[in-house]
């Protein structure tokens, strides 16, 4: 394990970031990990990376004579992505990462494959608009009435839900057959999932709840 800390973790990917949503993810997380190219991201902000994880194809000579060299890490494996290199290398309660979508949807739909293969982690990709994480076994989320809530499976999954118009509680989901993109919260959502198969996409702007029902949440899924 390359960085191990008991406070959440903003990671910064390669895609465009913005001074608004990098401000907003370290209000929540203060520690700032780049994924390969995200370093230069981090060093245009004026923040140093407490560590730069990935296979170091993207990250400028210029931020690599910047960043100390304990602070870097190159994995030199082309059959996994950055992300998946900095997920499977970071140990904290909460990793909240930015710059990994809006991009390049081939990026995007990539990273939400390192989430399902990552589901001990508790990872919330921020965008511009939407937020997304991997739903735990049971999770509850103080929505106010009327938000949002889109839920996508990676894989075959079926659970139960309380607050949602459209209860999940019966259903079969699958990439290829139902989703539940499209559902509105009644107020507090509770979900319960049989598998670490469920995306659950929000608002931006619920992020700090999110963040907060994430952490809170003693049901994990099996870890290495």
């Amino acid at each position: 394990m390359i960085v191990r800390e008991n406070e959440p973790i903003t990671l910064i990917g390669g895609a465009a970031v913005t001074l608004t949503l990098l401000a907003r993810a370290r209000a929540l997380a203060p520690i700032v990990v780049a994924a390969d190219g995200g370093a230069d991201a981090a060093l245009v902000h004026d923040i140093m990376p407490q560590a730069v994880i990935g296979d170091f194809d993207s990250i400028s000579e210029a931020a690599r004579a910047r960043i100390p060299g304990t602070a870097q890490h190159p994995i030199a494996d082309q059959d996994s992505t950055d992300f998946d290199k900095c997920l499977g290398n970071i140990a904290s309660p909460l990793i909240l990462g930015i710059g990994f979508s809006g991009d390049r949807l081939d990026h995007q739909l990539a990273a939400y494959n390192t989430l399902v293969r990552h589901p001990w982690q508790r990872c919330i990709l921020l965008g511009r608009e939407e937020l997304v994480f991997l739903a735990p076994p049971s999770i509850d989320i103080n929505l106010e009435a009327d938000c949002p809530v889109s839920l996508f499976p990676m894989g075959a999954v079926e659970g139960i839900s309380d607050g949602l118009a459209y209860p999940i509680g019966g259903l079969n989901f699958a990439p290829d057959g139902r989703v539940g993109t499209s559902n509105t919260a009644l107020g507090p959502v509770h979900l319960s999932l049989t598998a670490p198969k469920m995306l659950v996409i929000l608002p931006q702007s619920t992020l700090e709840e999110a963040a907060r029902a994430l952490i809170a949440s003693n049901a994990r899924w099996p870890g290495p």
